[in-house]
């Protein structure tokens, strides 16, 4: 069984997207790398590391002057946990409910249908 990941919010997703392209940073980097794609001011930022710091979603390394930051979890981790939550707060646990109404509302190519039902054999197979 995996460690539960914790619910983060979308900027602290904003956060982490930075951690998991190269880590570990310094608040320093973390702001620099966010002031590029946000009008965030360095205090939200710092506030956001300590946040997920406090969740244990972010390690902290102390042995320097300068602290820096590292992802507990990874990217994919996260994305699986997010889905999770998503379906179950959405469509009450059921993959197959939220499937059919992306496959009806959403014009799939036929490469798409391919490679889904590509996928669909592949996971028949293991079970």
């Amino acid at each position: 069984m995996s460690k539960k990941v914790p619910n983060i919010s979308e900027a602290e997703w904003e956060v982490m997207n930075v951690l998991w392209e190269k880590s570990p940073q310094t608040a320093n980097e973390v702001i620099s790398s966010l002031q590029e794609q946000t009008d965030w001011k360095p205090k939200t930022v710092r506030t956001l590391l300590d946040r997920l710091a406090h969740k244990k979603v972010v390690g902290v390394n102390k042995d320097q002057r300068v602290y820096t930051f590292f992802p507990l979890y990874s990217q994919d981790e996260c994305q699986r946990a997010e889905t999770q939550s998503f379906i179950q707060r959405i469509y009450g646990g059921t993959l197959k409910s939220m499937l059919v109404q992306f496959i009806q509302d959403d014009s799939l190519s036929e490469k798409d249908i391919k490679e889904l039902r590509s996928i669909l054999d592949k996971n028949q197979k293991k079970s």
